[in-house]
């Protein structure tokens, strides 16, 4: 019997706007058209991609996000149990390592936008009347369906995305609120329930539950860090200084708060302090998002900023230390980095395309900026750019916008026709589409930098990647231009990140 004709499926057009340069998908949620070539990737845990994403954004702390992913697989696996929120966390440690982040970070994955995180900062209800706030004045009480309250079913709800329905739920600094809070709460972390003021309810079954707290930090700082003592003079061992911190925090829980109360959460993780080389990798991420930052914010007037080893080591040698964490790195590199480099800027003291070197004074108490003009020359003249989509209408406008730039663009609408052109013309850059007729942009962009390591490859896309992709962007540090985007952000892009790349060829 002959199978019936299928029809052809709803192809996404994208629309660029002429006016504007803004280059955006319409059609809804792009869907692979390359499921053969998908199929024969070797499987993967879905539980290790999340794992490997997480852990690229959250450094330093394996055992959280170990912890924390099953939890997701089971809600994505229809297997979360009833009549409850999915996982409820109490996550414990010093300050600055990594709490907050990591329920952020968890919220960029799934949903792709840090931002969406319903957060309550638990200290703004240090006093009982003003937990009142969360839920709204009950009847007989001034203010009763006149004041909208913090939890709300339309709030939880608006913290969601088309790709996962998950909410995340983050009270911050718990023990700072006010013991009827915890009250509060009885009822959501045990039945996922929350009954408003006006009497209406508010369901949890689908949220993860966060709740950090610094409880045990002091006496935890103790144990790292000894004043006096036997244990000042030998450092304990990474294993049994986790133990002991476990202990100390989970001690620390007890104390403060009532036994119904812990026995509702599903687990508590004790963040361990950031080694030395987890304070490295972060400092390179934020030197990195400084960079984007320019790029982003500046435009035609973008530049690039070279921090060479000895800078990055003053920075760390400033900025670290075991009671504050990253986050006295943070403050550090706001203070001696971007702060002088907001004045340079201000000043007019650095031209367009340029570069700005970074390099510790002779007293080494402080850094030194200054414009390098000589790297723009680096640049090249007629940058060759390769561009990867199926769309035609937006390779004419991108090779129209180059040409009047002087840059060199070569086009193709197929990953094999793009084989073809690296091979023969060793481009500059690489814009890749993510949905390919025969392949998707990632996996492309790997390939290509085995046949030009010094390629840059930037990948576009009209939806949010998937684990395992972004796990591959993270790695070989591919830009990804989230449509809709400026068609000015791409050559931003290109022109502020060949010129490291052709300093290090000269």
């Amino acid at each position: 019997m002959k199978e019936p004709d299928r029809p052809e499926p709803r192809r996404r057009t994208r629309v660029k706007n002429t006016a504007t340069g803004i280059i955006k998908s319409e059609g809804g949620v792009d869907k692979p058209k390359n499921s053969q070539n998908r199929a024969k990737k070797p499987a993967t845990d879905p539980a290790e991609d999340l794992t490997a994403v997480l852990s690229q954004k959250v450094v330093g702390q394996p055992a959280a996000t170990h912890v924390i992913v099953p939890y997701i697989q089971m809600f994505q696996a229809g297997l979360a149990p009833e009549g409850r929120p999915v996982g409820i966390f109490l996550l414990l440690g010093p300050t600055g390592t990594g709490k907050t982040k990591t329920v952020e970070a968890l919220a960029e994955v799934l949903h792709g936008s840090e931002k969406n995180v319903l957060k309550v900062d638990c200290g703004e209800f240090q006093m009982e009347h003003e937990v009142a706030k969360l839920i709204g004045a009950p009847p007989g009480y001034l203010g009763h369906r006149e004041t909208q309250p913090m939890l709300t079913q339309q709030k939880l709800n608006a913290v969601t995305s088309e790709k996962c329905n998950l909410s995340l739920v983050l009270f911050d600094e718990i023990e700072k609120a006010a013991p009827s809070m915890t009250r509060l709460l009885l009822g959501v972390l045990d039945k996922g329930l929350l009954r408003l003021g006006d009497n209406s309810t508010v369901n949890f079954e689908r949220s993860l539950v966060f709740l950090t707290s610094n409880l045990g930090a002091r006496e935890m700082l103790r144990e790292i860090s000894p004043e006096f003592g036997f244990q000042s003079v030998k450092t304990a061992e990474r294993s049994d200084l986790t133990g002991k911190l476990q202990a100390i925090g989970l001690g620390a829980v007890r104390k403060r708060f009532s036994p119904e109360f812990v026995n509702r959460l599903d687990c508590i993780i004790t963040y361990q302090p950031l080694t030395p080389e987890s304070l490295s990798a972060i400092l390179d991420k934020q030197i990195a998002d400084l960079q984007n930052h320019v790029n982003t914010r500046l435009g035609n007037r973008s530049f690039t900023l070279d921090v060479p080893p000895d800078a990055r080591q003053f920075l760390l040698q400033k900025g670290t230390s075991s009671e504050y964490g990253a986050r006295e790195l943070n403050r550090t590199i706001h203070r001696h980095l971007t702060q002088p480099l907001a004045t340079m800027v201000a000043t007019n003291q650095v031209s367009p395309g340029g570069c700005v070197w970074v390099e510790v004074a002779e007293g080494g108490e402080k850094l030194t900026l200054r414009t390098v003009e000589s790297q723009t020359a680096l640049v090249p003249a007629n940058p060759t750019v390769l561009l990867v989509d199926d769309n035609r209408d937006l390779l004419h406008f991108l090779e129209r916008l180059m040409a009047n730039d002087g840059w060199t663009l070569l086009t193709a609408e197929s990953a094999t026709e793009a084989k073809r052109l690296v091979l023969a013309n060793k481009p500059n850059a690489a814009l890749l589409d993510y949905m390919l007729p025969d392949g998707n942009g990632v996996e492309l962009g790997v390939e290509f930098l085995q046949a030009v390591p010094e390629m840059l490859v930037i990948v576009m896309t009209g939806t949010i990647l998937p684990p395992e992709e972004e796990a591959l962007c993270e790695e070989h540090n591919f830009p990804v231009l989230r449509k809709p985007f400026l068609a000015s952000d791409v050559m931003n892009q290109i022109r502020s990140r060949l010129a490291p790349t052709n300093a290090t060829r000269a």
